[in-house]
Order: structure tokens, then C-alpha cells, then sequence
């Protein structure tokens, strides 16, 4: 550290030079030189402190305090902000006592006259103004302790202490981290020219790879002749998989990497196999063979090339006739070689508009295990006779590899792990601008941190009574709404680490299930329930009756209650709360399994309907607004119509690893249990797929208008325990997938969209 602070004082010399701070720059020197640590000087500060309390500049010590409280204390968390009240009562106290020992009466008289305004509301400072007034305070039993040499002592060195200890736990001053910037800027820009260079010799051997092919085949094969029916990268692609299977050593395709597969149809062993180049099976498909005889000989000769000089000596016989369908097909390949350029333009051209002209086909239908495919007459333009058959079989495949089967529509760029929890995740949820996640564990325990550029934790909220819901408030977006389990919602600012608010919901309903923030961010909705299970561990039975509770709004401005909405046919607790994009309807899902919808500019209930055999465990807005999704306790995720009460568009059954209640087991049968509190199912930015939960990491699906509703996509996995909760932040092509699970991991998925 000690090179570090010594580049950095240079630096410093030279700005002061710059801006013509020579003064400055001779204090700099002087103190530089008498200056032996190279480092942290607590006691330097120490002694400032005592500097201005001996001199009795109010104003310095106030100044010099609210610095370090903006530079270091505002870091703290929130635990700590008692501890720093209590240091700065004591620095103010020593300030008092010293004008007094001093004898100077109008110092004393000075500080509490420009300081009424602040301290007369401290319970601490309410006996502190008679002081000035007592004629012996040295002598008064309340103020006695103060003026003893042993109370400054303490007070000096657990000031020293603290701030020793806040040092070192804090980062470096920017200035000394510049070093280490230059050296993590250094080394990414090695990093990226390495990777620079991988990726232009993967695309320089990708692109002889692909001329490599252009000079065997000459032609496009059959199977990709539709080439409006595909894009360019998968054409490199298909024409990379067939040259694989030509050659002993695999190639390799840059894309292959990024673009998923497309299924191809094997076609039958006797009449085509996959050593069998593209331009082969065009001249055996052109000529075909009068004699069943000479086509076999002609396929044997197309296999094997190579190997037919080698056996020329078996058979004097088999060797000429062997050279003559060698001939007759380099004679063929020749010919095509010449072959007028604008007579297979036509040809393709004529393809194209027969393409364009008939409607689209729809997907073949496979028969047998093979996955054979039968395909339209239309798409094949040779006779279906003996030795075109193959060649109608690679013309059915290529539709269906190039582009009527569906792409994956994401990619999963990578997989990285929040740790900082050590307990199951009840809630992770990330804000309205992407830029934080808030997570809360059954413990209490609640870390706001960012993942963009790294992951890193911004704040750590430590409660002493149980917590059970949190959402992200709107705006601004920095707010943080807390829900307990003793009838208080709390409102955090994540930036100033600090509570700004603690409401006091109801004391008959004091376990608030869910918060709900409106858009406008001028209100937000609470739900109580009443107590019904005993101590913390949630029951995973059904209760016959369900829990009494309320659906309260509050107002985020002035911190009261607006209005008690009306749960019919009975209050009950509602589970699971969410806001259409205006904010102008609510929708709720409840434990009695009825999902209510609010007009919210009337604040009346515009329908309910029974949804679920059970409780409902979470709700959600599709993205036109016009449906909405439930999962239940029956374990179905259901899509409903909210402009015809109670008609389902859409039902599908999920596995309970999906919908709870989650079970964790352990070594000699221990066994945990927990019941669904966070979010079951989040849409990407679309809204045509849908991540839910599973036993192993999340699962995504793309949601179909028939039967079934949900057609599976693609499986994040990266989970040992189940997974209790999931969100989806989405940027642009780029999405962001959360999964906690129950042993405190959480993991997020990059993900990079396809767009079709």
C-alpha cells in the first residue's frame, strides 16, 4: 500500500501545480515529509477533532463530522447508525463540558442556542439546558461523570476505535484505487484481444471450411434448394454439419455455438448414406441407371472414391467396370461444372416463385421411428421413381431442418451464484430499472445488491421481528417497502441505508402476506392476515376455514391508510397482489382459492371467481392485459378471461416442484418444508414465455394458444435445492433470469433472445 500512496501524492503534487495551489502544495510537502507510516492515520483525525474543540470552532467540528458521515457513516448499515448518534452525543458533550472547564460561559450559552433547533427533541439533550446555568455542574450528580479524565479517555479511544475499524472495512479512497483500476484495465484489454483474435480465426476457419465445401459440391444439395426457406447462418450451418459427416476429423463451426440444430431425417441405409456428398446425389438423382445392377455398382462408387484403387486387384473385371462408373460420374460432375451460370439461375428462380406461389406447408408428420418424413408433391419437382426417392426424402428433411421447425428462442450466455444468504429464499425481486435485486431468507436477513457490471452487495437489512414480504417501490425505485410478521410496513431507502418510515398496519391482522406498489408510485396495497399457525414454521395443510385478513391501501406520500377495501363473501387473507401496467386494476389471489379484480379508480371489486381447489399461491397480468395466469395449491397454471368472469382460456398441470409446498431433505430424514411466499412465474419483456420453478433451477416455457398450454423451452438448471422463487428482468434482446432456492442460493441466468 505503501508505493500505492506514494504515486498517489505525486499525482496529487501535480494537480496542485496545475491549478496553481502553491500554498497548498508547501502544507503538502511539510506535513509529506514529517509523515512515516504511508498510510491510514487515524489519530490525525483524532487530533483535528480536538483541534476544533479546543479552539471553539462550533462551525469546523460541525463541518468536519457531517463530511466524515457523508464520506464514510452513510455506508454503514443500518444497524450501525445507533452506535454513530451515540459517538457524535459524546463529541458534542465533550465540546460543552471543555467550554466549561475553559470558563468560557458564552461558548456554552452559543452552542445551545445555534444548536435548539436540533437537539431539543433528543431525549438525550433534554437535561443538557440547564447547564449553563448551574453554578458548579462539576459538582451536580447528573453531570458529574463528564468533567472526570477517565469519561474523555473513553470517549477518545472508542472514537479511535471505531473509526480504525470503519477504515479498515471500508474501500479505498478512489485516488489510492486508481492503481488497481489501471491494472483490471490493463488486463481486460489483454483479455478482449485475445478473444478478438479466437474469434477471427474461428471465423477465418469457418470461412475456409465453407469455401472448402463450395469447391467438393459445386451445388447446393436438394435438401436446402428452398433457399428463401432459410436464413444465411443456417445455411453455413447445415452445410457444416453435412461436411462432418464426410470427413474423419470434425469441423468446426463458429455458429454451431449460438444457433440450435435443426432436425434432420435419416433417410434409408441401401439408397443414401450420410458419406454421400451433395453433388454425388445430384448425379446419381440426374442419371440414373438402366440396370439395377449398374446402380448398385454406381452407389458402392459414390461411397467409396478412395478406396476403389486398392481393390482394383481382386477382379479384372470389377476393376474395369469400376473406372468405367468412375468416368461416366466425373464425366457427369464436369458437365455440371460447365454448365451455363444463368441456367441455375432460372432454375432457381422458378423454384422461388413456386415457392411464394402456394400457400406455406405445414410441418410433415413423422411416421415410424425412423423419422421418416413423407413430403408434399408440390416441394419435390424430380418423378418419384427408384432412384429419386432418397432425394424426395432429403427434400421433405430440409424443409423441416431449415425452417419449419421452431428455433430455440434464447440462449444461455452464462450462469453466475449470489451466496450471501444462509438460509432459504422467500422473496427475490429485482426493481423497475434492472439495476438491483432485493432478496429476503426465512431469517430476516434482507441484501439489496447489483449484478451489472459484477455482483455486489449494496446494503444488508437486519430485522429483529420476523419479515414475510418486500416489494421494490416505483418511484423512485431506490424505496424498499418491508412487510412483518408483527403488523408494520417499513420503508427503506436502499441508498441512504436507512428506515424512512414504519407504518402500524393492525394489530388483530398482523402478518403482512403481500405488498403491492402502483405504478404512479403514490400508493401502494397491503395484505393482512390474522395469526393462525403456531411459532414461525408455516403449516403445509390446508386449513378447513380460511384465515380471516384485510386488503388495505396506503398512501406512500403521507404515510396513512386511504381506504379497506371489501373482500366478499367473507375477509380472507390474500396471498398474492399485482398491478396492471396503469395501475387502474388490482388483481389478488386469495386463500379460499377466489381471484378478486379491483377497479382501483372506483376502489370496488369489478369480479371474482373461484380459481383453485386451494389457496392461491401467485397472480400475474399477461402482457395485453386482457387475461390473467394463477398458479394454485392444486397445482395447475391456469390463464383466465377477465372480460368474461371465470372462463379459462387456457389450463395446464405443473409438477408440485413447481408449485409447492417445497420439500428439502436431509441426511437421518430430516426434512424441510416450506410453503410458497415469492413469486411462482415471471414473463420475459414479450410476454410469450414464462420462467416458473423447479427442483433443480428454473424452467422456461413458451406459452401456445392450443393444447397444452405451455410447450417447454429451455431448462436453466444450476439448483442443488428446490428453487421457491423466480423473476425475469428484460433488456432489450438481453434478459436476466432469478432463481433462489432453499439453501440461500441465487442464481442468475444471461440470456440472449433470437429473434425470429
Amino acid at each position: 500500500m505503501g508505493s500505492a500512496v506514494e504515486r498517489t501524492d505525486e499525482h496529487v503534487k501535480e494537480y496542485l501545480i496545475y491549478r496553481g495551489f502553491t500554498s497548498t502544495l508547501k502544507h503538502l510537502d511539510s506535513e509529506i515529509k514529517v509523515d512515516k507510516e504511508k498510510g491510514f492515520r487515524v489519530d490525525k483525525i483524532i487530533d483535528q477533532l480536538q483541534q476544533f474543540i479546543q479552539s471553539f470552532d462550533l462551525f469546523g467540528l460541525k463541518e468536519y463530522w457531517l463530511y466524515l458521515d457523508r464520506r464514510l457513516f452513510c455506508r454503514l448499515e443500518d444497524v450501525y447508525r445507533s452506535t454513530v448518534n451515540k459517538l457524535r452525543t459524546s463529541l458534542y458533550r465533550y465540546y460543552v463540558i471543555n467550554t466549561i472547564q475553559k470558563g468560557n460561559l458564552e461558548r456554552t450559552q452559543e452552542f445551545f442556542q445555534k444548536q435548539a433547533m436540533e437537539l431539543q427533541g433528543q431525549a438525550e439533550w433534554r437535561d443538557w439546558f440547564i447547564l449553563p446555568f448551574i453554578p458548579a455542574p462539576e459538582q451536580n450528580p447528573a453531570f458529574s461523570p463528564y468533567f472526570s479524565r477517565q469519561w474523555a479517555d473513553t470517549f477518545l479511544v472508542s472514537l479511535h476505535n471505531f473509526l480504525s475499524v470503519l477504515f479498515q472495512c471500508m474501500p479505498q479512497p478512489v485516488l489510492l484505487s486508481f492503481d488497481a483500476e489501471v491494472q483490471k484495465t490493463t488486463s481486460l484489454t489483454e483479455e478482449n484481444e485475445q478473444l478478438r483474435q479466437m474469434l477471427f480465426a474461428l471465423q477465418t476457419e469457418t470461412r475456409d471450411q465453407k469455401d472448402g465445401d463450395e469447391m467438393v459440391h459445386h451445388k447446393l444439395p436438394a435438401y436446402v434448394q428452398n433457399m428463401d426457406r432459410l436464413g444465411d447462418t443456417e445455411l453455413d450451418l447445415v452445410s457444416s454439419q453435412r461436411a462432418v459427416s464426410t470427413t474423419t476429423t470434425p469441423s468446426r463451426n463458429f455458429f454451431s455455438t449460438f444457433l440450435p440444430q435443426g432436425r434432420r431425417t435419416p433417410g434409408k441405409p441401401p439408397q443414401v448414406t450420410a458419406g454421400s456428398s451433395p453433388s454425388q446425389l445430384v448425379v446419381s438423382r440426374k442419371d440414373a441407371p438402366t440396370s439395377q445392377s449398374a446402380k448398385s455398382r454406381d452407389t458402392v462408387q459414390t461411397k467409396e472414391v478412395k478406396p476403389v484403387a486398392s481393390q482394383a486387384s481382386s477382379s479384372e473385371s470389377a476393376s474395369s467396370q469400376s473406372q468405367q462408373s468412375t468416368n461416366q460420374s466425373t464425366n457427369q460432375a464436369t458437365n455440371q461444372l460447365t454448365h451455363p451460370r444463368h441456367r441455375r439461375i432460372q432454375d432457381h428462380e422458378k423454384e422461388r416463385k413456386e415457392l411464394f406461389s402456394k400457400p406455406p406447408q405445414q410441418t410433415p408428420e413423422k411416421k415410424g421411428e425412423t423419422g421418416e418424413v413423407e413430403p408434399p408433391a408440390e416441394t419435390c419437382s424430380e418423378p418419384p421413381d427408384s432412384a429419386s426417392s432418397s432425394n424426395s426424402r432429403s427434400c421433405g428433411g430440409g424443409a423441416e431442418g431449415g425452417g419449419l421447425s421452431a428455433e430455440q428462442p434464447f440462449i444461455k450466455l452464462s450462469q453466475e451464484e449470489y451466496g450471501e444468504h444462509h438460509s432459504s429464499i422467500m422473496h427475490c425481486r429485482v426493481d423497475c430499472s434492472g439495476r438491483r435485486v432485493a432478496s429476503l431468507d426465512v431469517d430476516g436477513v434482507i441484501k439489496v445488491w447489483s449484478f451489472n457490471p459484477i455482483i455486489q452487495t449494496k446494503a444488508t437489512i437486519m430485522s429483529k421481528s420476523p419479515l414475510l414480504s418486500l416489494e421494490w417501490a416505483t418511484k423512485p425505485d431506490r424505496l424498499l417497502l418491508l412487510g412483518s410478521g408483527v403488523g408494520t410496513v417499513r420503508l427503506y431507502d436502499t441508498d441512504a441505508k436507512k428506515n424512512l418510515y414504519e407504518m402500524n398496519i393492525d394489530e388483530t391482522h398482523p402478518r403482512i402476506l403481500s405488498l403491492a406498489c402502483s405504478p404512479s408510485g403514490s400508493s401502494f396495497v397491503c395484505s393482512a392476515a390474522a395469526l393462525s399457525r403456531s411459532g414461525s414454521v408455516e403449516s403445509v395443510t390446508r386449513l378447513p376455514i380460511p384465515v380471516s385478513g384485510q386488503l388495505l391501501l396506503w398512501d406512500t406520500k403521507t404515510v396513512k391508510q386511504q381506504l379497506q377495501f371489501s373482500l366478499e363473501p367473507e375477509p380472507v387473507a390474500i396471498n398474492c397482489t399485482a398491478f396492471n401496467h396503469n395501475g387502474n386494476l388490482l388483481v389478488t389471489g386469495a386463500a379460499d382459492g377466489v381471484i378478486r379484480l379491483f377497479d382501483m379508480q372506483r376502489y370496488e371489486s369489478a369480479m371474482s371467481w373461484r380459481a383453485h381447489d386451494g389457496e392461491v399461491y401467485s397472480v400475474e397480468f399477461s402482457y395485453d392485459e386482457n387475461t390473467v395466469f394463477s398458479i394454485g395449491e392444486d397445482g395447475k397454471f391456469i390463464q383466465w378471461n377477465i372480460h368474461r368472469c371465470g372462463v379459462k382460456q387456457s389450463e395446464q398441470d405443473l409438477p408440485q416442484d413447481a408449485t409447492g409446498p417445497f420439500i428439502l431433505s436431509g441426511y437421518s430424514g430430516y426434512k424441510q418444508v416450506q410453503i410458497p411466499r415469492g413469486r411462482l412465474f415471471a414473463f420475459d419483456s414479450e410476454g410469450q414465455h414464462v420462467l416458473t420453478c423447479s427442483s433443480s433451477g428454473g424452467l422456461i416455457y413458451r406459452l401456445t394458444n392450443g393444447e397444452p398450454a405451455l410447450e417447454s423451452v429451455l431448462s436453466l438448471g444450476g439448483h442443488k435445492a428446490p428453487v421457491v422463487t423466480a423473476d425475469w428482468c428484460s433488456a432489450v434482446d438481453c434478459g436476466t433470469c432469478l432463481t433462489a432456492s432453499m439453501d440461500g442460493k441465487i442464481k442468475l441466468s444471461t440470456l440472449l433472445a433470437q429473434k425470429s
